[in-house]
């Protein structure tokens, strides 16, 4: 087993671009049937912790995203929490 295919080896210290690329390469892997069964499950295994990992990421992302507000002048007067539905 490498490095690559432990399941949640060092997932948490990778930034949300090189969790997506490794996550990209695994589904490409797995949709082309380009390992074998028990290679599959360790991957998919990875992906699954890189998508948490992502998902995670864009949330926190997400809740530090603020709107800029305007005054009557049209001058930014100040900032509040983007509404995210």
């Amino acid at each position: 087993m490498t490095a690559q295919t432990e399941p949640n080896q060092d997932v948490a210290s990778l930034s949300f671009e090189s969790a997506l690329a490794e996550l990209e390469k695994i589904v490409d892997q797995l949709e082309k049937g380009a390992v074998g069964l028990e290679d599959s499950i360790l991957i998919y295994a990875r992906g699954e912790a890189l998508k948490t990992h992502c998902s995670n990421l864009l949330t926190s992302a997400e809740q530090r995203i603020e709107k800029i507000t305007l005054g009557p002048d049209g001058r930014p007067a100040g900032a509040e929490p983007l509404d995210v539905d």
